[in-house]
């Protein structure tokens, strides 16, 4: 089984992007740009090879490769996104990879994408991009390129040899138990071993409510390739496990007025395998609240207030700045209850929010990844 983490150290320590690894800094697919050019690059890098993965870094500084982290990403949606916008889609897997220098909060990203051997193209248009354009890499560019040639396969045995060399080994898998058995000491950390080869580490605040437990501060990660599979600093989340099987149910606490309750968001499943594989499953659970349309509008006006107070630099009221705190998630409420105009406003509240401070940038965050998570549904 590959070590991610040494797999993103031999493809950084592997010359320069080339036509199967590209790196970024950040990418943001909460745009049209942002979508455009990470699907652009996809497709680019799946044409490009034919016969084996090809791999996106993200979180590292172009000029030196330096590794500066990006915050954990968990949109198991994106092969939605994928299979929405390209023909012939490959397989593609976002991993979140911890790195011990980095911030807690912070990880290196993986994208992998599996080998098809197929012309990979648009399917329709997206930002300035035409529908039924075809990519290429060349060098450590993806271009548009007319494909009239058999795509010859001259990476395979690079790949493989990176591959080799990113195995892991026990070692590695002890360390990683250790490494996160100390740092998560506050939170209850356990592990389990599945099918005899599988190691999985998980910790969490505990807590009791109306007699269900839940955990907060939840962190699991899958030791043998050192994978973060699933970091909430926010939510509430139900966990159970079998023999074969590792179960989460992340919870969001929503509500309007001082009056919240807590609503299944996402069921994530981990099917362990006696061949050495594991799958990893993720279901839609959540249905969002509906409100009176006459509140609604009341919060959203008051919202959008707000707003314009934080633009202009003007002095918030005690009642605003407590609103301030839920201005996020009604933003959200109000555009699952059809106020379509509210994600825009979102949006543009963003930098103001992470302006005045880091908890109201951090609730944004988290707004935008309930939204995601719906949206690519």
């Amino acid at each position: 089984m590959i070590n991610k983490r040494l797999l993103i150290k031999n493809l950084l320590a592997h010359n320069d992007e080339n036509s199967f690894y590209d790196k970024k800094r950040k990418i943001d697919i909460s745009h049209k740009e942002g979508k455009a050019k990470f699907l652009k690059h996809v497709c680019a890098l799946s044409n490009s090879n034919p016969k084996n993965n090809s791999y996106i870094v993200i979180g590292v500084e172009d000029e030196d490769n330096s590794i500066i982290g990006v915050d954990f990403f968990d949109d198991s949606k994106i092969q939605n996104l994928i299979n929405a916008y390209l023909s012939n889609p490959p397989i593609v897997q976002y991993e979140n990879i911890p790195f011990p220098h980095l911030p807690d909060h912070k990880v290196v990203g993986l994208v992998t994408i599996r080998p098809i051997d197929k012309i990979t193209s648009l399917r329709k248009n997206i930002w300035k991009y035409y529908g039924g354009a075809v990519f290429f890499r060349d060098g450590s560019i993806s271009m548009p390129k007319v494909f009239d040639i058999e795509i010859k396969d001259t990476n395979s045995k690079i790949v493989k040899a990176i591959e080799d060399h990113a195995q892991n080994n026990i070692e590695y898998t002890l360390d990683g138990v250790f490494d996160f058995m100390n740092k998560r000491n506050d939170f209850n950390p356990q592990y389990k071993v599945f099918k005899e080869y599988f190691v999985l580490c998980w910790s969490g605040q505990k807590k009791i409510i109306k007699n269900e437990t839940f955990f907060s501060r939840v962190d699991i990660a899958l030791i043998n390739e050192q994978v973060r599979l699933f970091f909430s600093t926010l939510d509430e989340v139900s966990i159970t496990y079998t023999e074969d099987s590792f179960k989460i149910i992340e919870y969001v606490n929503l509500g309007l007025q001082n009056t919240f309750k807590y609503y299944p968001l996402e069921e994530t499943l981990i099917q362990f395998e006696n061949n050495a594989q594991y799958n990893i499953e993720t279901k839609l659970l959540f249905e969002p609240p509906q409100y009176d349309k006459k509140v609604l509008h009341h919060i959203y006006n008051a919202n959008n207030s707000i707003l314009e107070k934080l633009k202009r630099g003007l002095k918030l009221s005690k009642n605003e700045e407590h609103d301030l705190n839920n201005l996020s998630a009604t933003y959200v409420i109000c555009y699952l209850n059809s106020f379509e105009d509210a994600i825009d406003k979102l949006h543009e509240a963003k930098p103001y929010l992470k302006k005045y401070s880091d908890d109201l940038y951090t609730f944004y965050k988290e707004s935008m990844r309930i939204l995601r998570k719906v949206k690519y549904s």
